[in-house]
């Protein structure tokens, strides 16, 4: 236990913080390997690097890959996002043009309006 004296609320209030915290510094850790092995820009030495810096010193590895490494991050997770989005849609059946037609149908028949039509027709096209 973290913090000694028996039972008390604030010692279960320092339990509940620490734990949370090793939670949260956990689901760093594997957005940080997930991130590292998914990358294709450096080679197996560099990740091996990062791998052994992460691995000798967790907390400093953790927020020195997030600080250096944050616009890759991010653009990886978009990628990553975009592709799973295509793949469910392919397997789905889902059209561009088939949800183009359906608004067609909604705005003729008065459902929505075409300030909706264009913002909704936008958002697929893009």
């Amino acid at each position: 236990m973290p913090a000694e004296g028996g039972f008390s609320f604030a010692n279960f209030l320092t339990d509940v913080v620490t734990i949370f915290l090793f939670v949260v510094w956990f689901w760093l850790l594997i957005v940080v390997f997930s991130d590292l092995f998914r990358r294709q820009d450096i080679s197996g030495w560099g990740k091996a690097l990062w791998v052994i810096v992460l691995v000798l010193f967790p907390y400093l590895g953790v927020f020195g890959y997030m600080i250096f490494q944050a616009r890759g991050m991010a653009e990886r997770s978009s990628q990553q996002a975009q592709r799973t989005r295509e793949e469910l849609r392919s397997m789905v059946g889902f059209s561009v043009a088939d949800e183009i037609k359906k608004l067609d149908q909604l705005k003729k028949s008065g459902s929505i309006t075409d300030e909706e039509y264009r913002r909704l027709r936008a958002r697929l096209v893009q």
